[in-house]
């Protein structure tokens, strides 16, 4: 009885929190909805077509005329949600955001779930409550992107195969789900072999699930990427963006995004999947003849994902100017990028097991406590240097979690796979482009490895 009193206690403060982490959200959403800019423009835009019922499509003038022409050069999973959302709400520019909102407060409720897999009672509470508050998830509902539903599908993904335990109807679910998290952002298919980590043993059975949700996400993603052969004028997966991408990451010098013209090296455009391979063969070309200097790009690269935390300032500055100027805009950057860093540092502490002053375990105290020094020693440069080198906390955890170090904390299979996630999207980055909007699908991940920082040895109560 006391269990079940737990487990009923526990599902309400998932509640709570989710309501918790709505009223804020929804403030934002309705407050500072504008006009969509950048990117958004054309999700918002592809939504509008999708809910007038002239699919991800826009119109073209050739002669005089309005010709329809099919789109694929984003991808279509947040269209299509905003596209009947709009069908049933209408196209308002406030809707986006309210949906974003009500995704942001879904988040922070899976988080807690899915910390409470990994974590104790009381971790698991902390982790939601940092991503409830977090300010960077909270401005973000006011910016038409994708990385908040991404975000969310890429969690559920892992609760549901947390959830099923070695069960194959967890293989099956997360699969699906990742399905529908790829048609929002491609890069999301690389979290199914991940999956292997949260398998049972031996591996190749853990092998065999990850493998069959990687199928079944391909089989959610194969009627648009068979709309995409039969209207485009080529097969594309999903989008036609990637090659785009690898040729931004090989032919600029700063490491983030650079427009691309015909004179980087593909002067004549047939179609959006001509252009696409014209730039993914660029790219390749470009590596190619210098592999070198692409390496030497990645720590620019990293650092422009990792260091900081702009971006949905920057969407809002640009979407209202009049509403952010430059002390607001700083103001806001700051506070942003300020506890983003701290949520690096906390997360990168989940390496580091508390072993008690009163311990007789030696080794363990000294390879611990060396190993917190060395965090605290990192975290400390880069807050004192004037680039301010945080990529480094992210991109070295993973490796970091591979020690054999005595004493180190028990991950659990949903750690493993947290932070196989942080790895997946540091090095997704590292090839192609950086930028600060990136780390935002894993900043919820980081938000359940700072609530496990400094654990006892052995610490995740798993209720798996």
């Amino acid at each position: 009885m006391r269990s079940a009193r737990v487990d009923r206690g526990d599902l309400w403060f998932t509640l709570a929190v989710l309501v918790l982490a709505l009223l804020p959200r929804l403030f934002v959403a309705i407050a500072w909805a504008r006009e969509p800019v950048w990117d958004g423009h054309y999700y918002h835009f592809g939504a509008t077509r999708i809910a007038a019922g002239l699919g991800y499509s826009e119109d073209v003038m050739i002669a005089g005329h309005a010709v329809w022409k099919p789109w694929c050069h984003y991808p279509v999973g947040l269209s299509g949600l905003l596209g009947l959302l709009y069908k049933l709400f209408g196209s308002s520019i406030v809707v986006a955001p309210v949906v974003n909102a009500v995704l942001g407060a879904l988040l922070v409720g899976v988080v807690h779930r899915l910390a409470r897999l990994h974590l104790s009672e009381t971790r698991s509470r902390i982790a939601a409550v940092i991503a409830a508050v977090h300010p960077g998830l909270i401005v973000y509902s006011a910016v038409v992107m994708t990385e908040p539903l991404a975000a969310l599908l890429l969690a559920v993904a892992a609760l549901l195969a947390g959830l099923f335990g070695p069960r194959w109807a967890g293989a099956v679910a997360a699969g699906l789900v990742l399905g529908l998290a790829t048609l929002v952002r491609p890069t999301s298919l690389l979290a199914a072999p991940l999956l292997v980590l949260m398998g049972p043993r031996p591996w190749w059975k853990a092998a065999a699930r990850a493998a069959v949700a990687g199928l079944l996400a391909l089989l959610v993603v194969s009627p648009w990427t068979l709309r995409n052969c039969r209207v485009m004028d080529g097969c594309a997966l999903v989008s036609t963006n990637g090659g785009w991408n690898l040729a931004i990451g090989a032919i600029s010098d700063t490491g983030r995004f650079d427009t691309l013209r015909a004179a980087d090296g593909c002067p004549i455009v047939t179609g959006q999947v001509q252009q696409d391979r014209c730039w993914a063969s660029v790219g390749r070309a470009r590596i190619g003849a210098d592999p070198w200097r692409w390496v030497g790009l990645m720590p620019k690269k990293l650092g422009h994902t990792f260091d900081h935390e702009s971006f949905p300032i920057e969407y809002l500055r640009e979407a209202d100017p009049a509403a952010w100027p430059e002390s607001r805009r700083v103001a806001g950057r700051g506070l942003l990028t300020l506890f983003h860093r701290l949520l690096l540092v906390a997360a990168a502490l989940s390496l580091v097991s508390f072993i008690p002053p009163s311990s007789r375990e030696t080794k363990k105290q000294y390879s611990q406590w060396a190993l917190l020094l060395a965090i605290v020693g990192l975290a400390t440069y880069a807050f004192a240097d004037l680039r301010h080198p945080f990529f480094w906390l992210p991109t070295l955890l993973p490796l970091a979690a591979l020690l054999p170090l005595p004493g180190r904390p028990t991950h659990g299979p949903v750690g493993r796979y947290l932070i196989a996630l942080v790895a997946a999207t540091a090095l997704t980055h590292a090839v192609f482009f950086g930028d600060d909007r990136y780390h935002l699908v894993v900043t919820p991940v980081l938000c359940i490895l700072a609530a496990a920082a400094l654990r006892k040895e052995g610490a995740p109560a798993s209720l798996a």
